[in-house]
């Protein structure tokens, strides 16, 4: 049975920026994943064991948003690939990673990548 995890609303502050000064006084982020998976096992047995780790998605994808980067694609890709890399099971992958109050020179509430493999 295919299913979709789902992890909105990742809040974090981190470094990333094309502008050196982003770099430095650093900026919130939002992350969302939708991670497709097969969830047969865990739905017949009920046993954490059996599952795709939430948590450990979690972990992956805040340690990702920690490495500062110039551009939120890079963010993303390496995201997925942690992801990956950590589970073989994934069938496929979403992230999107929305930089709030981007310094653009306007009142902009969030620019966004979404990545997909």
């Amino acid at each position: 049975m295919e299913g979709i995890i789902e992890i909105e609303g990742m809040e974090f502050f981190a470094y990333h920026g094309c502008y050196e000064t982003e770099r430095i006084v650093g900026n919130k982020f939002m992350v969302y994943a939708r991670i497709q998976t097969d969830c047969s096992k865990a739905a017949q047995s009920d046993d954490i064991n059996d599952a795709l780790s939430y948590l450990t998605a979690y972990e992956i994808i805040a340690r990702e948003m920690m490495i500062k980067s110039h551009l939120l694609e890079h963010v993303a890709q390496r995201m997925i690939d942690a992801l990956y890399r950590t589970f073989p099971q994934i069938t496929h992958v979403t992230i999107k990673v929305s930089k709030l109050n981007p310094p653009l020179g306007g009142k902009i509430a969030a620019t966004s990548v979404t990545l997909s493999k």
